[in-house]
């Protein structure tokens, strides 16, 4: 019977038949031994041969009497195969050693990552030196039988059955297994029904198709040299500046090789993108998803190892490196984080035991119909304690500075993007997914609880309220929001001819109603130049010049606005073609001045913005910004001044989004004396016209947009000026 079910697979306590048992009148050692034609017990200590095992007839298990008062010592099996012989450490006479790693998992979601997956342990049993291998712990609560396979073993399916717990988790430490082995899980559901072979949900590092293995990791190895970054003081992300460049490491810059066009890793990545946006002047890098995924096309959005960084740059020491080295340059990183769904691929987490362990079983709540993949069960408490271990696994693990959490919108609502009839409603007969709200907020409290200087940021697309408050104040507990209203309307102003601008103008305005309801980013992401919606400089209305120009108005228009900024990679050399996350960036267009002009005003635009303090500190305070002239439609200008905290620094940023230059602007101004240009989006630097090259204007006692001074300007075509009063 007991070789049956191992044979079977369909064991779930091998430490009840394996290892050391007591029976009377002696200790019975057992082993399963698949494909082994004799083995002896030898002890590790002294090398001592306690005796040649005796197999059972027609199975793999085989054992060996010693006597009753045997002092149980570890122990290794001599085995000899048809290959050759060979020697392990029996790991089934270590029972509580792989229990230990499920005994407090459920008390604190740093646990989860901490004692599941495969860790890599040493373990001080009375010896010469310490035994080393890797725990094995898995969350299969509905599985008849779980089994660890890989290299080690030959991927036999019956060789490592794993122990099932009263919790739902299986166990087994397997001695001398080391960092760079190759497993996966080989599971029956609960009718004995063999499953796709499983990658560790918890897995540390991953590799690519067509294996979808998981790899042990051990996070010990890396030296992190980023102290002075981590415990830099006073750091309120509020007060400074916040300028990101948003990254698809595949598709940045690309390397010729033999094969074609390939990805640069990770550290090449230091070397070359970390200079560029130290350079450019950005002091944030954003990264679309890291999380391992198997679809290049999914740009990372359909990720199934929430633990592991995607292989497909290198390995998670290469990723640790890659953040080590941005914190030593000063530049803060960020990633993409998807709690909000995730694919079913079949070695990934749906139907993970046979039953919906991490997703809804009811379709509509569990399946997403605009990326047809599944949705987490955020009411499971397994579930919960899973995704909000994720997010502080990136922080605690790999130095993350921020998680921007994608899709925030499709949590919160029960009915997106469903009809009628196709979606649940919750207790008190609305759309509010309650389970998902309450995740959201335990994350974020767990985030800046433990890692106070980091931020979280939401892509929320609605009105939901208070998504960047405190969770204490009834919100959902990010630092920031991205605000879509302001890039919708902009986006949609800038597109449209300067003709018909004037019949527009409170789609640029609107944005100040609700500037300060959250703590806004305002985003230039990946999602408005893909997909036909064709580059930033494409959106752009007229002849290549006005193209151009547009560009560089809306751009200093943007970086004037309050709220923190984010630009997609390519924005800042106007890429002419929409995104391809298939081919590099057009870094060729840089022999071009026009290109070359654009560049060069995005790093003006990046330094000025983290030079002056009018530009940043008030960000989310409204004393921090005063509008001049926002009625002024038919010349579609617009003119506002930012405020640094003290209200002594003050910057006038004054928008010209029409192709007619205006002679003689009367601007209102607060104070008489001398205004000097700090920046000209029209400068020949910048492939501009030229129209003007003033440096500064003398203010004068005459009133005007109701202030007590002004002064007369030369407004350059499709430009904006920022000019300061010290």
């Amino acid at each position: 019977m007991q070789s049956a079910e191992l044979q079977q697979r369909l064991c779930a306590q091998p430490f009840d038949i394996l290892g050391v048992h007591r029976d009377e009148p002696c200790t019975r050692i057992r082993a399963w031994l698949p494909g082994a034609l004799e083995a002896n017990v030898v002890t590790v200590a002294d090398n001592h041969i306690l005796g040649r095992m005796r197999r059972e007839a027609s199975s793999a298990l085989f054992e060996l009497d010693v006597a009753a008062d045997w002092q149980a010592s570890v122990y290794k099996l001599d085995i000899l195969t048809a290959s050759g012989r060979y020697e392990r450490i029996c790991p089934y006479q270590f029972p509580q050693q792989a229990y230990h790693a499920v005994h407090f998992v459920d008390q604190d979601p740093q646990n989860l990552y901490q004692q599941l997956g495969a860790q890599v342990i040493s373990l001080d049993m009375g010896l010469a030196e310490p035994i080393t291998g890797t725990r094995f712990a898995v969350y299969a609560p509905n599985a008849s039988a779980v089994s660890v396979i890989g290299d080690f073993n030959w991927w036999d399916e019956s060789a490592h059955p794993m122990q099932k717990t009263s919790l739902g988790y299986w166990v087994l430490f397997v001695p001398e297994l080391d960092v760079g082995q190759r497993y996966k899980y080989a599971l029956k559901d609960s009718h004995g029904n063999a499953l796709p072979h499983k990658a560790d949900p918890v897995g540390f590092q991953a590799e690519q198709y067509p294996s979808h293995a998981s790899v042990v990791y051990n996070h010990q190895q890396y030296q992190w040299q980023d102290s002075a970054w981590r415990q830099r003081q006073d750091v309120n992300p509020y007060h400074q500046p916040i300028s990101i460049y948003e990254v698809h490491l595949g598709s940045w810059r690309r390397k010729l090789t033999e094969q074609g066009y390939d990805y640069l890793s990770y550290r090449e990545l230091v070397d070359t993108l970390i200079p560029y946006v130290k350079q450019m002047g950005y002091t944030h890098l954003e990264i679309l998803p890291v999380s391992e995924y198997p679809f290049d096309g999914s740009w990372g959005y359909q990720p199934v190892g929430l633990f592991a960084p995607t292989s497909r740059f290198g390995d998670p020491d290469d990723f640790k490196y890659f953040v080590d080295q941005s914190h030593q340059a000063g530049i803060g990183v960020i990633i993409d984080w998807v709690p909000a769904h995730f694919p079913e691929d079949g070695h990934g987490l749906a139907r993970f035991d046979g039953t919906h362990v991490y997703e809804y079983a009811d379709p509509r709540k569990g399946w997403h119909p605009d990326w047809n993949s599944c949705i987490y069960d955020f009411g499971k408490d397994e579930v919960r304690q899973f995704l909000v271990a994720s997010a502080l696994y990136w922080l605690d693990k790999f130095h993350i500075d921020g998680l921007r959490v994608d899709a925030v919108a499709s949590m919160l609502y029960l009915d997106y993007s469903r009809n009628d009839g196709e979606w649940i409603p919750n207790v008190d007969g609305g759309n509010h997914n309650y389970e998902a709200i309450s995740l959201l907020r335990w994350m974020n409290e767990e985030a800046y609880r433990r890692f106070p200087n980091i931020m979280t940021i939401a892509e929320e697309s609605t009105s939901f309220a208070k998504v960047s408050r405190p969770v204490y104040e009834g919100g959902l507990g990010f630092g920031f929001k991205w605000n879509m209203g302001w890039m919708h309307d902009s986006l949609h102003y800038i597109a449209k001819d300067p003709a018909y601008r004037r019949y527009h103008h409170n789609e640029l305005t609107f944005s100040m109603v609700y500037a300060y309801d959250e703590n806004f980013i305002l985003p230039l992401s990946h999602d408005e130049v893909v997909h036909g919606k064709g580059s930033l400089l494409r959106k752009m209305p007229g002849d290549e010049w006005q193209q151009a120009a547009n560009l560089r108005c809306y751009a200093a228009f943007m970086f004037g606005h309050p709220g923190k900024k984010l630009n997609f990679m390519g924005n800042e050399i106007g890429q002419s073609a929409e995104w391809n996350h298939d081919a590099s960036l057009q870094w060729h267009l840089l022999e071009y001045d026009k290109h070359k002009g654009i560049q060069s005003l995005y790093r003006q635009l990046n330094s000025l913005y983290c030079q002056y303090p009018a530009l940043h500190q008030r960000d989310h305070q409204s004393d921090g910004f005063e509008w001049v002239d926002h009625h002024n439609a038919e010349q579609s200008i617009l003119a506002f001044i930012r405020k640094s905290a003290n209200g002594k620094q003050k910057v006038y940023v004054v928008c010209n989004f029409t192709p007619v230059p205006r002679r003689d602007f009367r601007l209102g101004v607060d104070d008489k004396g001398q205004y000097q240009v700090l920046l000209n989006t029209d400068d020949r630097t910048f492939w501009g016209s030229g129209y003007t090259e003033q440096t500064c204007y003398q203010a004068e006692e005459q009133a005007w947009h109701n202030k007590s001074c002004s002064l007369t300007l030369e407004l350059p075509p499709l430009a904006t000026l920022y000019l300061i009063y010290e």
